[in-house]
């Protein structure tokens, strides 16, 4: 898989790429070489994106000659050839690193700590708002902590004329020296020659490669799932996973399985990217998989079992991510499998929710109950994850071992069983651990999430009994089969929401949050403590950066999630309801600390501010209420139809 690569130093296989269909063909090729049947190619529509080279060469004031390899983001960016250009040194990129900084056609060198700070698409639209010809970005840690010649590589989430590049710490200070020493001359730039071509395309096409293994039912599937694009080499992320799944596969093949459901194996595109300008623009090869290639699918899968970085240990106890609704069975299963010390010395645990991180979410909201090998946790995502040094060199062939056994005998387990293990049960728990504000519409909803956990224990006692060998005719356990399905779907819609850091969250979580925080600090102002008021704005919904960037920046990416069209949101279309704008109100009292007398003044207009922004989230709240209500209610009374479907002979 390392071979095809867009980039001939650093890799680079990349959504819609030359790189990426090449490597879609030899993957197809390896499954039929397995023996996997119907194999095929689902093509998907996408935003390309292909990145040829970044190259920077540099003579310092005693002529010492640099070339520095530098990474690329999701932008359009082509200086056909090495061109010169200046560069100057922004800080960390915000709208006050810019106050004398005349960066109008030159390459902005940025620090950003992207898993403690901020995304890299605000300081790069900062920069592209001031001018800039492109952001050199360097992290200055969260990412690529590995080595000071570490490149990183992300998501953009936002336009394609907004370019940027990513240069490692080490060659960003050789930058950094020269520069220290042209501010000594009175200059606040230096000159360097800079090729680069990188290229994205709207409205392409790749490809989601499939093999099969027939079932007796050909109706019912389980599906298995892992990326092939990816940013450098990609072994970890994510070539050892496609490589488990199709050792999975062989696997079973090689012993004769004849399974039940038919299995199928799908190498998705686009995972790490796929979508200009959105800020949902990963995960898009699972997406169009199943909301416009095969609709079929949800309804007809009863699980998919997604792997992301497989074979190294993230942490003493390794974990199966799901949805609530399988974390029993999961629980169940995880008792039958064979303790391994050298892989988990502390085991294997269940949890919830799914998150954003792969293409799990995106099969989980379509209505295929899904999971994912738990990887977003350990030090390789702050070292290793989306730099070069995601390589062969970091294996660990013991949690790789596992890992294949672990996941293949879940398939057999899945295989198994005659009705998705679906215990609402434990939605309904989380849901009623989730309200904890003791507010007008609570006590209702508490007690019909206990009714509705009481109806759906019933259900899942009933389905255990069919799963454990009660007998159940054919056309009786198809629809029920269905139904089941069905209702996950829903719940899907009904409860799974996001907030502005793509955490997923229950509806009224956000208001509840937003609420607290504003209660909060309007408490400070009635106390003069502005510093502290702030403080509490600063986990509302984005606002985070209205501290930090011009008022353009935030609300581009504001409005960019608030009003765009379906498409371009995929799998985050609808997931946030409700935003608090911030911004007047952070600048008003941003105002008043850089006074001399810090925290005097009238701050009766902040005040009136933040009393109507509660207002506003109490509304929101019991808003929400209200409807976990009514969802809860419609939810209890087709369990408690699925339920009758098992009277049957009665």
């Amino acid at each position: 898989m390392e071979g095809p690569k867009t980039n001939p130093v650093l890799g680079y296989r990349t959504a819609g790429s030359a790189a990426e269909l090449e490597t879609g063909e030899l993957l197809a090729a390896e499954m039929r070489r397995i023996g996997l049947k119907n194999v095929h190619k689902d093509r998907i529509q996408l935003d390309s994106w292909e990145f040829r080279r970044a190259v920077m060469r540099f003579q310092d004031e005693a002529g010492k000659q640099y070339e520095f390899q530098l990474g690329s983001y999701q932008t359009e960016f082509d200086t056909n050839g090495f061109q010169t250009y200046q560069v100057v040194y922004a800080g960390k990129g915000t709208a006050k690193d810019y106050e004398s900084l005349d960066a109008a056609g030159k390459l902005v060198l940025v620090e950003m700590n992207q898993r403690e700070e901020w995304w890299i698409n605000y300081p790069v639209y900062q920069a592209h708002l001031k001018g800039a010809a492109a952001v050199l970005a360097v992290q200055e840690g969260g990412y690529g902590e590995i080595s000071s010649r570490a490149l990183n590589a992300q998501d953009i989430a936002g336009p394609a004329d907004a370019p940027a590049f990513s240069i490692s710490q080490a060659d960003a200070a050789v930058l950094k020296r020269a520069l220290e020493a042209a501010r000594e001359n009175g200059k606040d730039s230096v000159t360097v020659e800079f090729d680069a071509e990188s290229h994205v395309r709207s409205g392409q096409e790749s490809y989601n490669i499939i093999g099969t293994i027939p079932g007796r039912d050909s109706e019912e599937m389980i599906l298995l799932s892992a990326h092939y694009d990816s940013y450098f080499s990609g072994f970890q992320d994510d070539n050892a996973a496609v490589a488990m799944m199709l050792g999975i596969a062989a696997g079973l093949i090689k012993i004769g399985y004849q399974p039940e459901r038919t299995l199928v194996f799908c190498a998705m595109a686009a995972e790490e990217w796929g979508c200009i300008n959105s800020k949902y623009d990963w995960s898009v090869g699972a997406y169009e998989q199943v909301f416009t290639v095969h609709p079929d699918w949800p309804g007809r899968m009863i699980a998919d079992l997604n792997f992301e970085l497989p074979a190294h240990a993230h942490g003493k106890k390794d974990a199966i991510r799901s949805t609530y609704e399988y974390s029993g069975f999961l629980e169940e299963f995880l008792k039958t499998v064979p303790e391994d010390s050298a892989a988990f010395p502390e085991g294997v645990q269940v949890l919830c929710p799914i998150e954003t991180w792969s293409d799990d979410f995106s099969m989980a909201i379509s209505g295929i109950p899904s999971m994912v090998n738990d990887f977003s946790v350990g030090l390789f995502m702050e070292t290793h994850y989306h730099s070069q040094f995601d390589n062969e060199n970091f294996y660990d062939p013991a949690v790789y071992r596992f890992h294949h056994e672990l996941y293949g005998r879940l398939v057999l387990a899945l295989d198994r069983l005659k009705l998705p293990p679906l215990d609402f049960g434990k939605l309904f728990s989380a849901v009623e651990t989730s309200i904890r504000e003791g507010k007008e519409g609570e006590e209702l909803l508490i007690s019909r999430l206990r009714e509705a956990r009481e109806a759906a224990d019933d259900l899942y006692r009933r389905i255990k009994g069919i799963n454990d060998g009660a007998e159940i005719p054919v056309g009786e356990k198809t629809e029920i089969f269905k139904a089941l399905l069905s209702l996950f779907k829903k719940s899907q819609d009904y409860f799974v929401r996001l907030d502005w850091q793509d955490c997923v969250l229950f509806p009224q979580e956000a208001a509840e949050r937003n609420l607290s925080h504003l209660n909060r600090s309007l408490d400070c102002l009635k106390e003069g403590d502005v510093k502290g008021a702030l403080d509490c704005l600063y986990g509302i919904d984005n606002n985070a950066y209205a501290f930090l960037f011009e008022e353009a920046v935030f609300s581009y990416f504001t409005d960019y999630v608030l009003n765009q069209p379906r498409q371009r949101l995929r799998w985050g279309a609808g997931r946030i309801v409700h935003h608090e704008n911030l911004y007047r109100v952070v600048t008003l009292l941003q105002e008043h600390l850089s006074r001399e007398n810090a925290g005097d003044g009238d701050l009766e207009e902040e005040k009136k501010l933040l009393q109507e922004a509660a207002a506003r989230q109490e509304a929101y709240y019991r808003d929400d209420i209200r409807y976990i209500t009514e969802s809860v209610e419609k939810m209890t009374r087709e369990i408690n139809e699925i339920k009758r479907r098992f009277d049957y002979g009665q």
